[in-house]
């Protein structure tokens, strides 16, 4: 495979991961950065938000983008500030690529891959199963998933192929939400948040990388695609799960709602809400999960 992947927020979770699938399987990687970084396997372009600036280099001869770029909607909390950051990370980074790409004129790119987030279904819908047809619901995160899905819809006027990932819970022991669910049952105080039923839609890092990889190389897929295995679980079943496997007890209460909102803010809806989604039309492309269980996927993290 001699195609090359452009990959911007290539230095995060996901990019760093899915970098070394890519060019495992035999394809040039190069990412889009702030900053240059130090890695010699991985040729750096920078760009500036902000200035609507881009090296002119970064999209000469290149097969497929891949967009990750976007600040962390659980790193901080959500400041008035923080929450224009996080909406314009993704907006304006996306409206750039859009504007650079057609600068071009003539480019090699095939197709356009973004990210996007389960957050799109609303704050909680309970145990109904969510598809890529249903609505998009209420609250901050689903709010901004549609002002980003919106803008990467607008490289379809480039007759370019675009799809777009919505990503669950993304499972890793090297960071994300799985490390800060195990960290406080390491020193013996983890235990399920608010009423805990709450359903977390996860996918184990190798899966959602392989899920973008797929999307790459079948020209069938179009729009949208749920990034999220096939068995759901709730918090209580994702915490009792990940204490089994770390041969820890969990003995404490629940950590009540009310609790997480004055420690968190309006950013608590992230764990005391959840979504119920569902992988259907994912594996109706072809593509096939190796982890579709919750307790196997996290033995294979942590073991």
């Amino acid at each position: 495979m001699n195609a090359t992947v452009l990959i911007s927020g290539g230095t995060g979770l996901v990019g760093t991961r899915l970098t070394q699938l890519l060019q495992e399987k035999g394809y040039t990687v190069t990412h889009l950065s702030r900053s240059v970084s130090g890695d010699e396997k991985v040729k750096t372009y920078q760009w500036n938000i902000e200035k609507k600036e881009i090296d002119p280099e970064a999209l000469i001869g290149v097969d497929y983008i891949i967009h990750l770029a976007g600040a962390g909607i659980a790193d901080k909390r959500w400041t008035d500030r923080r929450k224009e950051l996080i909406l314009k990370s993704r907006t304006e980074s996306t409206k750039l690529l859009q504007d650079s790409i057609a600068k071009l004129g003539n480019h090699t790119i095939k197709a356009f891959v973004s990210a996007s987030a389960v957050g799109y279904y609303g704050i909680d819908t309970g145990g109904a199963w969510m598809n890529e047809d249903s609505p998009s619901g209420d609250g901050f995160a689903a709010e901004v998933t549609r002002h980003w899905e919106a803008a990467v819809d607008e490289i379809n006027q480039l007759n370019l192929r675009v799809v777009k990932i919505r990503i669950g819970i993304v499972l890793s022991e090297k960071g994300g939400a799985l490390v800060k669910i195990m960290q406080p049952i390491k020193l013996g105080v983890g235990a399920p948040l608010g009423r805990g039923g709450q359903y977390m839609s996860w996918v184990h890092l190798d899966d959602l990388c392989r899920l973008f990889m797929f999307t790459l190389e079948q020209n069938g897929m179009q729009g949208v695609y749920n990034g999220v295995a096939p068995n759901p679980a709730t918090n209580h079943e994702l915490t009792k799960k990940t204490a089994d496997v770390l041969n820890k007890p969990l003995f404490l209460p629940n950590v009540p709602a009310f609790v997480l909102k004055l420690l968190l803010g309006e950013m608590a809806q992230v764990v005391t809400g959840g979504n119920r989604v569902s992988s259907k039309k994912t594996e109706e492309a072809g593509f096939e999960f190796k982890h579709t269980e919750l307790r196997p996927a996290l033995g294979d993290l942590l073991r």
